[in-house]
């Protein structure tokens, strides 16, 4: 393999580093009431984007892998994107993949899971239920369970995880019916067939924590799940309406953990001989849960450690092979920016809050989890603040603009990579007022950054992942208006966008000024890549995409 990255002919890199900055769910959306970045105060973004050479890229469907133009992006296929500069078939047209081909019930890991339960053990499936497509898909769980019932499978429970960031912070409802009316119709089956909801909560509260920031997230579905040990209802949807009843501001996402029993016994508790399948397909919010049934140590007391077979939906963690067993193998992402970058001796630094710690390492790398070279990068986190978002907006901007910033002034790194969360976590809340000071946060943030570069000499690429600060209502297209419950009151929007995202160019090496691209059909987030090879003076390798650098070299 020839890692060896070739000069651009009259080409010098700047002075100073090449930084990308991501402002995490910045997008570019309709100018209405319901864009907390449109309303947000932005002056140092409006000049960047009025004084200096700017393009949008596409952040969602087919240009970051994902099945169709109507799949929302996330930051996790977008920083995939983002640091390998090509496109890669992602975790949901994977998995939709494996389905339709049936490959995922020929491997090896179903049939093992096949064998337990078709000799005595419950076949556990956990993971997010709705169609957000983020993380997970309704549409495949209940592929699961259509196969589990053909094989023979005859007790299995299963322990949804409500979303409402994804979809409608209110929806839960909606799936919880569609789920218990598929279980009905194959149980009516087959008499001796029992499939069961057993236990859930909302996201935010169990199971789904990730980059290890809160532990009694899983903790809790731990508990919940496998001990079957809390409030106890005759259904899931008897849980959902009384804990909305007990608080009638609560959204899905932030719903209290829910058994599903009587009074002698909870329906689903997880015990020896189980199998059991975490079915979401990302793998940062999953990787927590797969350590609590496979780690000889994690840091909560788990009371007891069934002797189950765990599987995911997929290998959420390529370098440490977690967990040991999945059902359908992540893309296989190599040659990517940062590594052709660590073999040609170029320093790198990285930094995030722990929010977005993992995308600007891992994801950004392929889905790999240790550097390419010790000596030669260096990865700085910002610890989240444990509060939730919308009551700290500006979260750990700072923190990490102080990183970057200290970066950009050593002259260690050509190449500085970051990201600002603010605009996406804030955002999934659903409080546009707090997003708004998010984004508001983000601009001066943006401000002291690039001051930073220019006083460095350096390039820097301003652009997000995808959008979603830029919608924080539902909008309806057939009314061109937005959707509002019986009571007049709108309805709040915590979902990821469709809409593009900006990449302005800011360019302190005035003498080599540069300008991006306007040529190119539907520039996305994997054109980023050759651009910053092109800036720090190397040819994008083979295979890249194009870079948006407007070629004024006279060739």
């Amino acid at each position: 393999m020839n890692w060896k990255l070739q000069a651009l002919p009259g080409v010098e890199p700047p002075r100073g580093p090449v930084v990308v900055i991501v402002m995490d769910g910045v997008g570019l959306g309709r100018e209405d009431e319901g864009n907390a970045v449109w309303l947000a105060r932005t002056p140092t973004l409006d000049r960047l984007m009025s004084e200096h050479s700017w393009v949008p890229l596409k952040a969602h469907g087919s240009a970051v892998g994902l099945p169709s133009d109507a799949d929302m992006g996330n930051s996790e296929v977008g920083h995939n994107a983002l640091g390998s500069g090509r496109v890669f078939a992602q975790g949901a047209r994977l998995v939709n993949d494996a389905i339709s081909t049936g490959a995922i019930f020929e491997s090896e890991t179903w049939g093992a899971l096949n064998d337990r339960c078709t000799n005595g053990g419950a076949l556990h499936l956990i993971g997010l239920l709705s169609d957000g497509n983020v993380h997970s898909h309704i549409e495949q769980l209940f592929a699961l369970l259509d196969r589990a019932a053909a094989d023979g499978v005859s007790k299995l429970r299963v322990h949804p995880l409500l979303d409402g960031r994804d979809v409608e912070e209110t929806s839960a409802l909606r799936y919880v019916d569609a789920l218990e009316e598929h279980l009905a119709k194959l149980n009516a089956a087959d008499g001796e067939r029992d499939f069961r909801i057993a236990s859930g909560g909302g996201r935010m509260i169990v199971t789904m924590d990730r980059y290890e920031a809160d532990w009694e997230i899983v903790a809790r579905g731990w508990r919940t799940h496998v001990l079957g040990d809390g409030e106890r209802w005759p259904s899931a949807r008897a849980a959902i309406e009384a804990l909305r009843q007990r608080d009638p501001e609560v959204t899905d996402q932030f719903l209290p953990p829910f058994v599903v029993g009587d009074d002698e016994a909870p329906v689903g508790p997880i015990e020896d001989g189980d199998a059991v399948v975490f079915f979401n397909f990302r793998g940062d919010r999953s990787i927590e849960i797969s350590k609590a049934f496979e780690a000889d140590d994690v840091p909560f007391e788990r009371a007891r450690r069934p002797d189950v077979l765990f599987a995911g939906m997929m290998e959420y963690d390529g370098d440490y092979h977690i967990p040991s067993h999945y059902l359908v193998a992540p893309p296989a992402i190599e040659k990517t920016m940062g590594e052709y970058l660590a073999k040609n001796g170029v320093r790198q630094f990285a930094c995030a809050e722990t929010q977005k710690f993992g995308h600007v390492t891992y994801f950004w790398n392929g889905n790999r989890s240790d550097k390419f070279d010790d000596e030669l990068e260096e990865y700085a986190e910002c610890r989240s603040d444990l509060v939730p978002f919308e009551q700290r907006p500006w979260m750990k901007a700072a923190e990490v603009t102080d990183l970057a910033i200290e970066a950009i002034r050593s002259g260690r790194y050509p190449f500085v990579r970051l990201n600002l969360a603010n605009g996406d976590m804030v955002g999934h809340t659903g409080d546009r007022r707090a997003a708004i000071l998010a984004v508001e946060t983000v601009d001066l943030c943006l401000q002291r950054l690039v001051k930073a570069v220019e006083k460095a000499g350096g390039v820097a690429l301003v652009t997000a992942d995808h959008g979603n600060a830029d919608e924080m209502y539902q909008w309806d297209k057939k009314r061109s208006g937005f959707k509002a419950d019986e009571s007049g009151h709108i309805e709040v929007k915590t979902a990821h966008t469709l809409n593009p995202v900006p990449c302005v160019l800011f360019d302190a090496a005035t003498e080599q000024k540069r300008s991006l691209r306007r040529d190119l059909d539907t520039p996305g987030l994997a054109n980023v890549a050759a651009t910053v090879f092109e800036l720090l003076g190397y040819e994008a390798p083979e295979g890249f995409e194009v870079s948006l650098l407007e070629d004024d070299r006279g060739e």
